[in-house]
Protein backbone atom coordinates (compact mmCIF):
# COMPACT_ATOMS: atom_id res chain seq x y z
CA UNK A 1 0.00 0.00 0.00
CA UNK A 2 1.14 3.34 -0.59
CA UNK A 3 2.59 5.40 2.26
CA UNK A 4 0.85 8.57 1.55
CA UNK A 5 -2.70 6.58 2.81
CA UNK A 6 -1.36 7.45 6.46
CA UNK A 7 -1.45 11.57 6.10
CA UNK A 8 -3.59 13.70 7.23
CA UNK A 9 -4.70 14.29 3.92
CA UNK A 10 -4.99 10.68 2.49
CA UNK A 11 -6.54 9.67 5.20
CA UNK A 12 -9.20 12.22 5.03
CA UNK A 13 -10.04 11.24 1.39
CA UNK A 14 -10.15 7.84 1.89
CA UNK A 15 -12.71 7.90 5.33
CA UNK A 16 -14.73 10.56 3.06
CA UNK A 17 -15.34 7.41 1.52
CA UNK A 18 -19.14 7.87 2.31
CA UNK A 19 -19.78 11.39 1.05
CA UNK A 20 -21.03 11.22 -1.87
CA UNK A 21 -19.82 13.17 -4.93
CA UNK A 22 -20.79 13.42 -8.90
CA UNK A 23 -20.84 9.84 -9.77
CA UNK A 24 -18.50 8.87 -12.48
CA UNK A 25 -18.78 5.01 -14.18
CA UNK A 26 -16.39 2.60 -13.50
CA UNK A 27 -17.07 -0.79 -15.18
CA UNK A 28 -17.45 -1.54 -18.48
CA UNK A 29 -19.51 -4.23 -18.17
CA UNK A 30 -22.22 -5.64 -20.81
CA UNK A 31 -25.73 -4.43 -20.48
CA UNK A 32 -28.19 -7.63 -21.57
CA UNK A 33 -32.00 -7.01 -20.97
CA UNK A 34 -32.60 -6.53 -17.53
CA UNK A 35 -33.49 -10.16 -15.36
CA UNK A 36 -35.29 -10.69 -12.36
CA UNK A 37 -33.72 -9.98 -8.99
CA UNK A 38 -33.09 -12.92 -7.24
CA UNK A 39 -34.65 -13.51 -3.69
CA UNK A 40 -31.62 -12.60 -2.40
CA UNK A 41 -31.88 -8.58 -3.12
CA UNK A 42 -35.87 -8.82 -1.38
CA UNK A 43 -36.43 -6.49 1.90
CA UNK A 44 -34.58 -7.45 5.16
CA UNK A 45 -36.84 -6.72 8.10
CA UNK A 46 -35.40 -8.64 10.78
CA UNK A 47 -32.27 -6.35 10.93
CA UNK A 48 -32.60 -2.97 13.72
CA UNK A 49 -33.30 -1.91 10.77
CA UNK A 50 -35.30 -2.07 7.92
CA UNK A 51 -33.72 -2.88 4.51
CA UNK A 52 -36.01 -2.08 1.47
CA UNK A 53 -35.88 -3.91 -1.51
CA UNK A 54 -33.22 -3.29 -4.63
CA UNK A 55 -35.40 -2.31 -7.29
CA UNK A 56 -35.67 -4.51 -10.36
CA UNK A 57 -34.67 -3.56 -13.58
CA UNK A 58 -31.35 -1.36 -11.48
CA UNK A 59 -29.13 -3.17 -11.13
CA UNK A 60 -27.22 -5.53 -13.75
CA UNK A 61 -26.91 -9.27 -13.84
CA UNK A 62 -22.95 -8.72 -13.79
CA UNK A 63 -23.26 -7.27 -10.29
CA UNK A 64 -25.12 -9.28 -8.66
CA UNK A 65 -23.76 -11.89 -6.31
CA UNK A 66 -22.92 -15.16 -7.97
CA UNK A 67 -20.52 -17.68 -7.66
CA UNK A 68 -17.93 -18.00 -10.60
CA UNK A 69 -14.70 -19.51 -11.73
CA UNK A 70 -11.93 -18.25 -9.89
CA UNK A 71 -10.26 -15.68 -11.53
CA UNK A 72 -7.25 -15.51 -9.57
CA UNK A 73 -5.66 -18.94 -8.70
CA UNK A 74 -2.79 -17.25 -7.03
CA UNK A 75 -4.77 -16.18 -3.78
CA UNK A 76 -5.60 -18.84 -0.94
CA UNK A 77 -9.44 -19.08 -0.09
CA UNK A 78 -10.40 -16.76 2.16
CA UNK A 79 -8.77 -13.94 0.14
CA UNK A 80 -10.74 -10.95 -1.03
CA UNK A 81 -9.68 -9.04 -4.21
CA UNK A 82 -11.06 -5.79 -4.90
CA UNK A 83 -11.04 -4.81 -8.56
CA UNK A 84 -11.25 -1.01 -8.09
CA UNK A 85 -11.73 -0.77 -12.46
CA UNK A 86 -13.89 -3.46 -13.08
CA UNK A 87 -16.22 -2.65 -9.37
CA UNK A 88 -15.68 -6.17 -8.45
CA UNK A 89 -15.01 -8.05 -5.53
CA UNK A 90 -14.31 -11.76 -5.24
CA UNK A 91 -14.20 -13.68 -2.47
CA UNK A 92 -11.53 -16.53 -3.07
CA UNK A 93 -13.24 -20.19 -2.29
CA UNK A 94 -12.01 -23.27 -1.85
CA UNK A 95 -12.30 -26.01 -5.50
CA UNK A 96 -11.31 -23.30 -7.93
CA UNK A 97 -14.37 -20.93 -7.48
CA UNK A 98 -14.78 -17.21 -5.96
CA UNK A 99 -18.04 -15.73 -4.84
CA UNK A 100 -18.22 -11.97 -6.73
CA UNK A 101 -20.00 -8.91 -5.54
CA UNK A 102 -20.56 -5.66 -7.73
CA UNK A 103 -19.35 -2.79 -5.88
CA UNK A 104 -19.48 0.77 -6.22
CA UNK A 105 -15.24 2.59 -5.22
CA UNK A 106 -14.66 6.14 -4.93
CA UNK A 107 -12.15 7.93 -6.95
CA UNK A 108 -9.38 7.52 -4.42
CA UNK A 109 -9.57 3.76 -5.28
CA UNK A 110 -8.01 3.98 -8.21
CA UNK A 111 -4.85 5.63 -6.61
CA UNK A 112 -5.14 3.17 -3.27
CA UNK A 113 -3.76 -0.69 -3.83
CA UNK A 114 -2.08 -3.44 -1.86
CA UNK A 115 -2.69 -5.77 0.68
CA UNK A 116 -4.36 -5.36 4.15
CA UNK A 117 -6.08 -7.31 6.62
CA UNK A 118 -9.19 -7.49 7.85
CA UNK A 119 -8.88 -6.40 11.78
CA UNK A 120 -12.16 -6.46 12.61
CA UNK A 121 -16.10 -5.65 11.44
CA UNK A 122 -19.43 -4.04 12.65
CA UNK A 123 -23.36 -4.34 12.52
CA UNK A 124 -24.61 -0.99 11.45
CA UNK A 125 -21.83 0.51 12.37
CA UNK A 126 -20.58 4.54 13.36
CA UNK A 127 -19.88 6.74 11.12
CA UNK A 128 -17.38 9.84 12.26
CA UNK A 129 -16.16 12.12 9.09
CA UNK A 130 -12.47 13.73 10.11
CA UNK A 131 -12.32 17.32 10.70
CA UNK A 132 -10.77 18.11 7.19
CA UNK A 133 -14.03 16.93 5.94
CA UNK A 134 -16.01 18.50 8.74
CA UNK A 135 -14.53 22.15 7.26
CA UNK A 136 -15.65 21.54 4.04
CA UNK A 137 -19.01 20.15 5.22
CA UNK A 138 -20.18 22.38 8.28
CA UNK A 139 -23.38 20.36 8.11
CA UNK A 140 -21.76 17.37 9.23
CA UNK A 141 -20.68 19.12 12.56
CA UNK A 142 -23.28 17.08 14.41
CA UNK A 143 -21.11 14.19 13.17
CA UNK A 144 -17.45 15.64 13.94
CA UNK A 145 -15.46 13.29 16.12
CA UNK A 146 -15.70 16.03 18.72
CA UNK A 147 -19.40 15.13 18.78
CA UNK A 148 -18.88 11.59 18.81
CA UNK A 149 -19.78 10.21 14.95
CA UNK A 150 -22.84 9.72 13.31
CA UNK A 151 -25.35 6.34 14.99
CA UNK A 152 -25.71 3.61 12.96
CA UNK A 153 -28.91 3.37 11.17
CA UNK A 154 -30.73 4.37 7.92
CA UNK A 155 -28.97 7.49 6.35
CA UNK A 156 -25.27 6.42 8.03
CA UNK A 157 -22.68 6.17 4.65
CA UNK A 158 -21.63 3.05 5.96
CA UNK A 159 -24.61 0.98 5.45
CA UNK A 160 -25.27 -2.35 7.09
CA UNK A 161 -22.20 -3.47 8.20
CA UNK A 162 -18.19 -2.24 7.43
CA UNK A 163 -15.10 -4.51 7.58
CA UNK A 164 -12.09 -2.42 8.52
CA UNK A 165 -8.89 -3.01 6.89
CA UNK A 166 -5.21 -2.65 8.49
CA UNK A 167 -1.89 -3.13 7.96
CA UNK A 168 1.27 -3.80 9.67
CA UNK A 169 -1.30 -3.10 12.63
CA UNK A 170 -2.33 0.46 11.42
CA UNK A 171 -5.81 1.59 10.38
CA UNK A 172 -5.62 2.70 6.74
CA UNK A 173 -8.97 4.01 6.94
CA UNK A 174 -10.05 2.02 4.14
CA UNK A 175 -13.74 0.17 4.65
CA UNK A 176 -15.45 -2.04 2.41
CA UNK A 177 -18.74 -1.45 3.54
CA UNK A 178 -22.36 -1.57 2.53
CA UNK A 179 -24.75 1.80 1.99
CA UNK A 180 -24.82 1.41 -1.56
CA UNK A 181 -27.44 2.91 -3.65
CA UNK A 182 -28.52 0.75 -6.39
CA UNK A 183 -28.24 3.26 -8.90
CA UNK A 184 -24.71 3.88 -7.77
CA UNK A 185 -23.77 0.54 -8.03
CA UNK A 186 -20.08 -0.27 -10.46
CA UNK A 187 -19.86 3.51 -9.96
CA UNK A 188 -17.69 6.04 -8.60
CA UNK A 189 -19.05 8.50 -6.74
CA UNK A 190 -17.14 9.22 -3.54
CA UNK A 191 -13.46 9.90 -2.33
CA UNK A 192 -12.60 6.30 -1.12
CA UNK A 193 -13.60 3.02 0.32
CA UNK A 194 -15.50 0.30 -1.58
CA UNK A 195 -19.30 -0.09 -1.38
CA UNK A 196 -21.76 -2.83 -1.24
CA UNK A 197 -25.44 -3.11 -1.62
CA UNK A 198 -26.78 -3.69 2.08
CA UNK A 199 -28.07 -7.46 1.26
CA UNK A 200 -24.71 -8.02 -0.29
CA UNK A 201 -22.30 -6.60 2.51
CA UNK A 202 -24.45 -8.71 5.27
CA UNK A 203 -23.58 -11.85 3.08
CA UNK A 204 -20.16 -11.06 3.14
CA UNK A 205 -19.75 -9.81 6.41
CA UNK A 206 -20.73 -13.31 7.79
CA UNK A 207 -18.35 -14.91 5.00
CA UNK A 208 -15.30 -13.13 5.67
CA UNK A 209 -13.22 -14.05 9.25
CA UNK A 210 -10.81 -11.84 11.67
CA UNK A 211 -7.76 -11.38 10.11
CA UNK A 212 -8.77 -12.21 6.14
CA UNK A 213 -6.25 -11.10 3.75
CA UNK A 214 -7.65 -8.40 1.45
CA UNK A 215 -5.94 -7.37 -1.55
CA UNK A 216 -6.99 -3.97 -3.37
CA UNK A 217 -5.36 -4.05 -7.19
CA UNK A 218 -4.02 -1.17 -8.62
CA UNK A 219 -6.01 0.69 -11.58
CA UNK A 220 -4.60 1.07 -15.12
CA UNK A 221 -7.61 3.54 -15.66
CA UNK A 222 -6.82 6.23 -17.40
CA UNK A 223 -9.06 9.73 -18.33
CA UNK A 224 -10.28 8.82 -21.48
CA UNK A 225 -9.87 5.71 -21.64
CA UNK A 226 -12.08 3.75 -18.80
CA UNK A 227 -12.60 0.29 -19.49
CA UNK A 228 -9.64 -0.35 -21.47
CA UNK A 229 -6.85 -2.89 -20.06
Amino acid sequence: MKRRIFLTGGSAAVLAACAKSEPKPVATLPSPAMQMLPARYGAINDEPFPIPAVPQGVVPPDLWRQEVKNPYPDQSPGTVVVDPDRALLHLIQKDGMALRYGVGVGAAGFAWNGAARMQFKRKWPRWTPPDEMVARRPDLEPYSIANGGMDGGPGNPLGSRALYLFQNGQDTLYRIHGGCEPQYLGQAVSSGCIRLLDQDAIDIYERVPHGAAVVVLPSVWKEGARGIY
